[in-house]
């Protein structure tokens, strides 16, 4: 017998690991002074979801490799990961801490830490699907790069960046403290 996943707000409650091989990172810009559309992914290395009652004290952690960044253009490529924007060398981790569900249970606030800078951001929470001991969920926030430090090529380089991170996690493993 087939069944169906189960669409809902709320997964169980408990620790979930991030399925890093189903899970990403996708972002959108736009370079040269906005004129021409720029499309791309990051990988996500780790993470974790605490899922608990009430929702508001659950918390979410992700590690991003930037190495990973990746738009299909292999000289844009090279120079975003260049020490001029996300010097992926010297640092090589973007992460988001201390995320937690807002009281509208439709954003999640946190700090996004790139190359050692932190700033909060607010990610809108999309589709969540239960299924089993495992769900997905998207969720979408625009970052504006400038914020980071990441200054150069000014026009050339799109300031703002609309990420969307889609992620599945499975139930299990030792809850954070």
């Amino acid at each position: 017998m087939h069944t169906e996943p189960q669409t809902t707000q709320t997964p169980r409650l408990g620790h979930y690991e991030i399925d890093v091989s189903q899970s990403r990172v996708t972002f959108r810009t736009r370079h040269m002074f906005g004129l021409g559309p720029v499309r791309g992914t990051f990988a996500i290395r780790s993470g974790s979801a605490d899922i608990a009652e009430p929702l508001a004290d659950s918390a979410i952690h992700a590690e991003i490799d930037t190495a990973s960044f990746s738009t299909g253009n292999k000289q844009r490529d090279t120079s975003v990961l260049s020490a001029r924007f996300l010097d992926a060398a010297r640092f090589p981790v973007i992460s988001f801490r201390d995320g937690h569900v807002c009281a509208d249970d439709r954003t999640i606030r946190g700090t996004l830490t790139v190359r050692e800078v932190g700033r909060p951001v607010s990610l809108s929470i999309g589709q969540v699907t239960v299924a089993g001991p495992s769900f997905t969920a998207s969720a979408t926030v625009r970052v504006d790069r400038t914020e980071f430090g990441l200054t150069a090529m000014p026009g050339l380089a799109g300031r703002y960046l609309d990420l969307t991170v889609e992620v599945r996690c499975t139930l299990g493993g030792p809850a954070h403290a």
